[in-house]
């Protein structure tokens, strides 16, 4: 059944909404525009009166997911016809929201009286369900955060309306592996990752990001219950020292878990079937961590030796310290926790971390000219 237009003080409520405040992770947005007064006669119908307000008739009626409207134009000061193409081209092709969710917009107009009166039909390429999914955030960070709940529920869509957008897709793409690994209890295999862009340019779009997992949702699921239990399991350091806790954390996920350079590459390896990669023992220990007070734990992609590679750094709080370990060379590094320039100097290599300086050229300009005659140099 095709929608009716809803009511004038509905419509009126929709067209005067302005931005709303921000908030730390995501805030309510909706483009201004001009008002948009309903006839007099019929409470159903639309009235413009210039180009502005007819753009935003269509993009209301796109809003609501009206597959039928009805604009009237009184007073109009411009071309009625190639008014309304342009309008509905607009909507559709540069406006976030109508780029995301229409297919397309047919019009047809005729005159009546004293005034224009335009039909329009609206055919979508996604479901109110999955507009009325989109999230409003703004910033990076806002997206890292709306990430690792998606991952956290291994949710295979995520719609996103960013506003002062600066990303493309890569850093997009960046931004869901960052997610991923900030969400370790969920980390069961990094999922492909779809990106498209509504419009093509712009300051704010909506970014839409399918999620394909190898494992059902029920198994993931499963496999994170699993771990969680598991943890349960843990005997805590509660009263030690955070430096020695932190030593004590890592020597009992060795214990429990053994370095395979073939192994899994998730918590769910390392805890249930006993042995895991770099990948999977960073994770594990950071998800440890994560029971200590007064530290925190991320993971580290970079390269030791060249190879790609996976550790951890922790930050003891109370101290304002950070230290490095591996656990897959834990033993035989007799437990030590490194600096990040120690952690250089034995081959590790990630972004953010210290790099070491390349030794200065001297111009040529200041070189020592040769000798002449072949003579010794003063």
């Amino acid at each position: 059944m095709k929608k009716r237009i809803l009511p004038a003080g509905l419509a009126l409520a929709f067209l005067l909404t302005g931005c709303s405040a921000m908030l730390e992770r995501s805030y309510e947005s909706s483009q201004r525009h001009e008002e948009k007064p309903v006839t007099a006669e019929d409470s159903s119908v639309l009235r413009v009166e210039n180009y502005r307000e007819l753009v935003s008739a269509v993009l209301y009626l796109v809003s609501q997911g009206y597959e039928e409207g009805t604009i009237q134009l009184h007073d109009y000061d411009g071309e009625v016809e190639s008014d309304l193409t342009a309008a509905c081209l607009e909507v559709a092709t540069e406006d976030p929201l109508g780029a995301y969710a229409v297919d397309y917009i047919k019009h047809e107009s005729g005159r009546v009286v004293s005034y224009y009166q335009a039909r329009l039909s609206i055919s979508y390429r996604h479901t109110q369900e999955e507009v009325r999914s989109m999230v409003n955030v703004t910033g990076s960070g806002a997206i890292r955060a709306e990430l690792q709940d998606a991952l956290s529920r291994f949710d295979d869509r995520v719609v996103l309306r960013v506003a002062y957008f600066a990303e493309d897709e890569d850093s997009i793409r960046a931004l869901v592996r960052q997610a991923y690994y900030d969400t370790p209890a969920a980390a069961l295999g990094m999922p492909q990752v779809e990106i498209s862009l509504y419009p093509d340019a712009g300051r704010e779009r909506v970014v839409e990001i399918l999620l394909t997992y190898d494992l059902t949702p029920e198994e993931l699921r499963r496999r994170s219950e699993t771990i969680a239990a598991h943890l349960a399991e843990f005997t805590y350091p509660w009263d030690m020292d955070r430096e020695a806790a932190v030593r004590q954390a890592a020597a009992e996920v060795c214990y429990r878990a053994d370095f395979d350079p073939q192994g899994g590459s998730t918590a769910y390896a390392a805890l249930v079937e006993g042995s895991a990669d770099t990948e999977g023992l960073s994770l594990t220990y950071a998800l440890v961590c994560r029971e200590l007070s007064g530290v925190t734990c991320e993971i580290i992609e970079g390269t030791l030796n060249g190879e790609p590679h996976f550790w951890n750094e922790v930050r003891l709080t109370a101290r304002g310290e950070t230290f490095y370990l591996d656990l897959s060379r834990f033993t035989e590094l007799s437990s030590t926790l490194y600096s990040a320039e120690e952690m250089t100097q034995m081959g590790y290599l990630w972004p953010g971390g210290p790099v070491e300086e390349e030794p200065q050229q001297i111009p040529e300009s200041e070189e020592s000219p040769p000798p002449e005659n072949g003579g010794e140099a003063a």
